[in-house]
């Protein structure tokens, strides 16, 4: 199983800070961005412009995710154990099941295929 990880960028750093407005006016110039298997555990990460963002493998554990836009983004295998998800939007692709089966026992995102 991958650990999640601190990623060498200093996009990352600005939100491991929660610093997302400042991530949000820097990330324009930085897209797409890479955060695969980034570890986002425990951050207020509400109102990120989470667009154009690859968060596959990433660790959202009871991170604040109210309210994010993330159907622009990539969640393959990210794992949302315990976040806060209430008004977020998720990639069509994700049924809702597979949502809380994620937030409640921390089961890693799986897409369908159509």
């Amino acid at each position: 199983m991958n650990q999640p990880k601190h990623i060498d960028s200093p996009l990352f750093t600005l939100l491991r800070h929660e610093d997302v407005q400042a991530f949000n006016r820097e990330k324009t110039a930085h897209t797409p961005v890479d955060f695969r298997g980034g570890d986002f555990r425990g951050l207020d990460l509400r109102q990120l412009d989470a667009a154009q963002v690859d968060f596959s493998d990433a660790y959202f554990r009871s991170a604040d995710l109210r309210g994010i836009d993330f159907r622009q983004s990539a969640l393959e295998g990210a794992s949302l154990a315990h976040a806060q998800i209430s008004g977020a939007y998720f990639p069509v692709e994700l049924s809702a099941d597979e949502i809380l089966m994620s937030v409640n026992f921390g089961t890693r995102l799986r897409y369908r295929t159509r």
